[in-house]
């Protein structure tokens, strides 16, 4: 598939098919999602499989946080837990939590890219004691989600996205997602105009029109 096309066209699922990844596949995944990049190559990253009885220890103990929310850990066949392992001064954790978020995006789109269907979910439940001795966490440990996989049931409707525009003010920016250049924003007067920014022209012109 063509990255472009796998970036633009990966959706969140939520309905899978009953069969589980093959192992050499998720092996394929995990491989792709080592070329994140990382500061100091220190590669945080780290995925478990969740095989039948840890998966039956987590339910039993989101069953006891939540009542009923057990079921959400049947969605689908194959779950992963992504964690990054935080080593370091703050800056280095910092980046290490970014870069194993990049990783865990990585598999999804890997998988995306072969035909499977993904689901990127925050389970708080994770970083639970008793949820983190069942999944033998590092004391340097943190989850970041958990990755579910399978093949999907049903296609996802293409959802609806900020575009791409220059704002003239770094909160307009951050609030409808634009993008600015900060270089224009030390030196420009305070009244200064989008055209003032260092965008090029055919860009410039885009964003006029939006």
């Amino acid at each position: 598939m063509e990255l472009e096309h796998a970036i633009r066209s990966r959706r969140t699922h939520k309905a899978f098919g009953p069969d589980p990844v093959a192992p050499e596949v998720l092996e394929e995944l995990f491989e792709l999602a080592r070329w994140a990049p990382n500061h100091n190559l220190t590669n945080p990253w780290r995925f478990r499989v969740l095989g039948p009885r840890t998966l039956a220890r987590l339910k039993v103990l989101a069953e006891e946080l939540s009542p009923g929310s057990q079921g959400k850990l049947d969605r689908a066949p194959t779950l992963v837990v992504a964690s990054v392992l935080r080593t370091g001064e703050k800056a280095q954790q910092d980046d290490d939590l970014l870069a194993s978020a990049v990783a865990a995006y990585l598999v999804l789109l890997a998988a995306h890219g072969r035909g499977l269907a993904g689901y990127w979910r925050s389970v708080p439940l994770l970083d639970s004691p008793a949820a983190r001795k069942a999944l033998a966490f590092d004391a340097a440990e943190r989850p970041i989600g958990l990755l579910h996989l399978g093949r999907p049931r049903q296609e996802q409707r293409v959802p609806e996205r900020a575009p791409v525009a220059f704002q003239e003010s770094a909160s307009a920016a951050t609030s409808q997602g634009g993008v600015i250049s900060l270089d224009a924003m030390r030196s420009a007067p305070p009244s200064y105009q989008a055209e003032d920014l260092d965008v090029p022209a055919f860009l410039r012109k885009r964003s006029e029109v939006m």
